[in-house]
C-alpha cells in the first residue's frame, strides 16, 4: 500500500495539479496585492486590473482570440450557464431551438434542460460507435428557428475530438451559432475557435494546471458579433455579461498556466501520448480487455477502457491506494448509473460499468506507468478469479442473454 505522497496521480481529466509555476505567480495576489481589479482610484486596484489584463491577454494569446472577447467566470460550468442561457434569452427573435450531443457534459446536458422548461427545444443528436457526430445528420438537424449548435471539442470521458472545423462549416451555411465546451482540449491541444467557425467557447483552468474556482467563456466580437445576456446582475463586471468581484489570484493564475501551455502544450503532448500509448498497449494485452473510443483522433492523455466480467468500480476499488482513476466524468461521479457517454457510444450497460478512465498528465512518468500496468494486472487476475461471471465464461455459458 503506498502513502498519500505516493499514490499515483491518473485521473488529471478531472482535475489538474496546480503547477508550481502558478502557484508562484499566485502567491502576492493573496496579500502583497490585495487590490479589487474594479477600484480605479488608487494603486492598488490599478495593479490587481493591469494583473487581470494581462492574464486575459494570456488567454487570448492561447485561444487566438482578442482579449475582449475573454469573459472570466467561476468555471466552465457556469460558462456553459451563461452561454446557453444567454444566448436562449437573447436570440428568441430568430428561434428557440437548439442542437447538441447525447455525449455533452452534464453542465451543458442539464442547461438544455432548462431551455426546454423554458419554452425551447433541444434536438440531442446521436454519436456512432466513437462517439463522433455524424455531419449529415448535424446538418439535416438544423432548422429555420435553429439558434445555436454546442458540440464539445474533446470529449472528457474518451478523449475523442470532433471535427470542429467541418462542424463550424455547416453551421456558417446554415446560419446558426456554434458553441464549444472546450474544457479538455484547452492546453492540451491547439485551439483556435475563430478559425473553427466557433462564436462560444468555454474552459476552465483545473483542467490545464492552474486554479480550482475560475473559467472563462470566450464570446466572438466579430462575424458574427454575438450577445449573451447576463445571469448574474450587480457591477457589471466583464463587460456586462457577468457581475461580480474578479477573483485576482485565480486569474492571475489562469493567465500564466495559459503561458505555459502555449509554450510547452506541443512538446508536452508528445511525451504524454508516449506514456498514454504505453499503458494502454499494455492493458490491451489482458484478454477481453477493449478501448473506448477512436485509436486516433483523440486527446494525448486519454485511455478511457472496459475490463470484461467485472466492474470498474470493484477495479478502482481493489487498486485505490495505489492509484487514482475514474470511470468517467467527475461531476457525475455521485451517480451509480453507467455512463451516459459510453452509453450513447452503443456499449452495453455491462460494458459501460467494466469502464475505467485513465487521464495523464504533466507529471506522470514512465515508472508510476509501469507500477500501474502491474498493479492492473494483479488486481484484474484476483477480480476474475472471484467472479462468478468469469467462471461462466470459463465454463463456456453464453453470458449475453442475461448479461453479467
Amino acid at each position: 500500500m503506498r502513502n498519500k505522497a505516493s499514490l499515483i496521480y491518473l485521473d488529471y481529466n478531472a482535475t489538474t495539479p496546480v503547477d508550481p509555476r502558478v502557484i508562484e505567480q499566485m502567491l502576492p495576489y493573496f496579500h502583497e496585492h490585495p487590490g479589487n481589479a474594479a477600484s480605479h482610484h488608487h494603486a492598488y486596484g490599478w495593479v490587481a486590473e493591469e494583473a487581470v489584463d494581462h492574464s486575459r491577454e494570456a488567454l487570448a494569446m492561447l485561444l487566438n482570440a482578442d482579449p475582449r472577447e475573454i469573459v472570466f467566470t467561476s468555471g466552465a460550468t457556469e460558462a456553459n450557464n451563461l452561454a446557453l442561457k444567454g444566448i436562449f434569452q437573447n436570440y428568441q427573435r430568430k428561434g428557440k431551438h437548439f442542437i447538441t450531443l447525447k455525449t455533452e457534459h452534464k453542465a451543458v446536458l442539464d442547461a438544455c434542460l432548462w431551455i426546454e422548461k423554458m419554452g425551447g427545444e433541444v434536438t440531442y443528436l446521436s454519436v456512432d460507435h466513437t462517439g463522433k457526430v455524424d455531419l449529415k445528420a448535424l446538418e439535416a438537424a438544423i432548422r429555420n428557428d435553429t439558434v445555436l449548435v454546442s458540440i464539445m471539442w474533446a470529449n472528457n470521458e474518451t478523449g475523442l475530438i470532433q471535427p470542429m472545423e467541418a462542424i463550424g462549416k455547416i453551421c456558417a451555411k446554415k446560419g446558426v451559432l456554434l458553441m464549444s465546451d472546450a474544457t479538455q482540449a484547452v492546453g492540451k491541444i491547439p485551439v483556435n475557435p475563430r478559425a473553427a467557425g466557433v462564436h462560444l467557447l468555454t474552459c476552465s483552468a483545473h483542467k490545464c494546471y492552474g486554479p480550482k474556482g475560475i473559467g472563462a467563456l470566450y464570446v466572438s466580437r466579430v462575424q458574427p458579433r454575438v450577445k449573451v445576456n447576463a445571469q448574474i446582475h450587480g457591477g457589471g463586471h466583464e463587460g456586462g455579461m457577468r457581475s461580480g468581484t474578479l477573483n485576482v489570484p485565480a486569474i492571475v493564475g489562469f493567465g500564466k498556466a495559459a503561458e505555459i501551455a502555449l509554450e510547452e502544450q506541443e512538446q508536452e503532448f508528445i511525451r504524454i501520448q508516449k506514456l498514454r500509448d504505453h499503458l494502454e498497449k499494455a492493458l490491451l494485452e489482458i484478454p477481453h480487455v477493449s478501448r473506448n473510443g477512436p485509436e486516433q483522433g483523440r486527446l494525448p492523455n486519454v485511455s478511457n477502457l472496459s475490463f470484461k466480467y467485472i466492474s470498474g468500480e470493484a477495479l478502482m476499488m481493489a487498486c485505490k491506494h495505489e492509484f487514482a482513476v475514474s470511470s468517467g466524468s467527475a461531476c457525475t461521479s455521485a451517480n451509480p448509473d453507467p455512463s451516459h457517454v459510453l452509453l450513447a457510444m452503443g456499449l452495453s450497460h455491462n460494458m459501460a460499468e467494466a469502464a475505467i478512465r485513465f487521464s495523464l498528465g504533466r507529471f506522470s512518468t514512465l515508472d508510476q506507468i509501469e507500477d500501474t500496468i502491474k498493479f492492473v494486472k494483479k488486481a484484474v487476475a484476483s477480480l476474475r478469479a472471484e467472479s462468478p461471471a468469469w467462471q461462466l465464461f470459463l465454463d463456456g455459458v453464453d453470458l449475453r442473454p442475461m448479461g453479467w
